[in-house]
């Protein structure tokens, strides 16, 4: 039995997700408003405890659409959440270097200096992850391994959720202490520390061209999805297990809508480009550069296999560098209810 549901809390990355948009074109405030339910964003909250829940799913009765590190860090640290969909938009995974240091190709990284990210302070470092993945995933292309490389660390203090989200034109941005930061890399990278860094993204993109670096590959291209599976791809739409049990009817809302903002941006590419600019904090030229010029096709949220499988294989490889406690069957962690209960009222009105 579904209960009333006072307030929901969501949360959703500086990426392109179909949460993202129904919250900006109002319409998950409508569906679930519809419901008696009020909703708050979590990263604008004035309470730390709050914004962390951003990362580590803490917070009852929320929803979280984003990068899947996060989201898996929590379940594989006891977290009773369930995914109720996977999206799939590719993005560029660029290793960089500078067009002077001799690298043109990924054999050429061995034994060259590799820039990382370090936030040890944060729960889970998801850029230090994401970096190592499309690091390990490009050098066994040419039957490297990441022990080829040298490793070379920089630090960073706080965590990913020191400063709330901003508000500007009444869409919420994501700044603070971690964008002033995050970039360390690049610089140790322009300073000639290291050789070569990762990053991705529409900032990736951007940051590429403005500094006139050298693309060694973009694992994010590359024809096999295991190779470009990583942060985002596939992105998690995950909920508390309170919210299912207790409040189902809300979670089919929330379904309900991230679809309905999808589907209309199949057929909307002009508008969904700069919804997804102001999602990444970007331009619509470099959400085309990143995410390609069908980006506003690529915003479908389902359960296919292929994600399902990518999905166990990148929690799998999180388990192998220990950045979560114990590797989890992907599959127990879904459940299908919410999506065959949306599709069961679609065949109906077909019907």
């Amino acid at each position: 039995m579904s209960q009333p549901l006072d307030t929901l809390w969501y949360t959703r990355c500086p990426v392109p997700t179909g949460l993202g948009i129904a919250v900006q074109k109002g319409w998950l405030e409508e569906t679930l408003g519809a419901q008696g339910t009020s909703i708050k964003s979590l990263r604008e909250s004035d309470n730390q405890a709050v914004r962390e829940s951003h990362f580590d799913h803490t917070l009852q009765n929320s929803v979280r659409h984003g990068g899947n590190i996060p989201a898996i860090w929590a379940r594989a640290s006891g977290r009773e959440t369930r995914v109720i969909g996977l999206s799939w938009a590719d993005e560029v995974q660029l290793i960089l270097t500078l067009p002077d240091s001799g690298i043109k190709t990924v054999k050429d990284l061995k034994g060259r200096r590799f820039g990382l990210p370090n936030w040890a302070s944060a729960q889970i470092d998801f850029t230090r992850a994401q970096a190592i993945r499309g690091l390990e995933n490009a050098l066994r292309l040419e039957g490297l391994e990441v022990k080829d490389v040298e490793l070379v660390d920089y630090l960073h203090g706080g965590t990913f959720s020191d400063e709330a989200a901003q508000t500007v034109g009444g869409i919420s941005t994501f700044g603070g202490r971690r964008r002033g930061g995050q970039n360390a890399e690049l610089v140790g990278l322009l300073r000639g520390e290291v050789d070569a860094i990762f990053l991705k993204g529409a900032s990736a993109a951007q940051l590429a061209q403005q500094f006139g670096l050298h693309t060694v590959i973009d694992t994010g291209s590359h024809p096999e999805p295991l190779v470009r599976a990583n942060n985002g791809t596939p992105r998690t739409l995950s909920v508390d297990l309170n919210l299912l049990d207790n409040h189902y009817d809300a979670a089919v809302g929330i379904l309900a809508s991230v679809l309905r903002a999808e589907e209309w941006a199949w057929t909307h590419p002009d508008d969904t480009r700069r919804y997804l600019a102001r999602e990444t904090n970007s331009s619509e030229y470099w959400v085309t550069q990143a995410y390609g010029e069908d980006a506003h096709q690529r915003l479908r949220t389902n359960l296919d296999e292929r994600s399902i499988v990518a999905l166990q294989d990148f929690t799998d490889f999180l388990q192998r560098w220990a950045f979560i406690p114990q590797s989890f069957s992907v599959r127990d962690w879904i459940d299908p209810r919410p999506l065959e209960t949306l599709r069961s009222a679609v065949a109906k009105q077909a019907g």
